[in-house]
């Protein structure tokens, strides 16, 4: 796994400064960022979800696992989204092409602007701001669990 430093952060230009929570010497993995406990969730996930932290296929499939996550809580999700995760994860597991990635993808973005019409009318925002931390923790533990066993995420 490559190795992150202080340096690298502050590279990626964040928003805030690292030496808050990190020494300037600082240097670890993807997982010592995620486990960093004093460093909000959102931070930790910030500095690892990039392609020169982490391998495409463990984004690829950390991206389906979240997005299933979100439609988990849509009482009837568009089942153009549901198939759209499943080609997403067909693609990083190399059995889905190109061609069938970006089929799947026009067809979620139109089950989502209709379903972000209908978020708006229902003011669920509201809902999902409440989410939103806990969101990223469960986040953070998923990412970890990944890192540490492949075979169980």
């Amino acid at each position: 796994m490559k190795t992150i430093t202080h340096k690298d952060i502050l590279s990626y230009n964040p928003c805030y400064d690292p030496i808050r929570y990190t020494p300037a010497d600082w240097s670890g993995t993807a997982l010592d960022v995620l486990k960093a406990e004093q460093v909000p969730a959102g931070d930790r996930l910030w500095v690892v979800l990039r392609a020169n932290v982490l391998d495409d296929k463990t984004l690829r499939l950390f991206a389906v696992w979240c997005a299933r996550q979100a439609l988990a809580l849509i009482p009837n999700p568009d089942p153009r989204s549901i198939a759209a995760c499943d080609v997403a994860e067909r693609f990083a597991l190399g059995t889905a092409t190109v061609e069938e990635l970006k089929a799947a993808d026009a067809a979620a973005w139109a089950a989502w602007a209709a379903a972000d019409a209908a978020a708006y009318a229902a003011a669920a925002w509201a809902a999902a701001a409440t989410a939103w931390a806990a969101a990223r923790a469960a986040q953070v533990e998923h990412l970890i669990l990944m890192l540490e066993e492949p075979s169980n995420a």
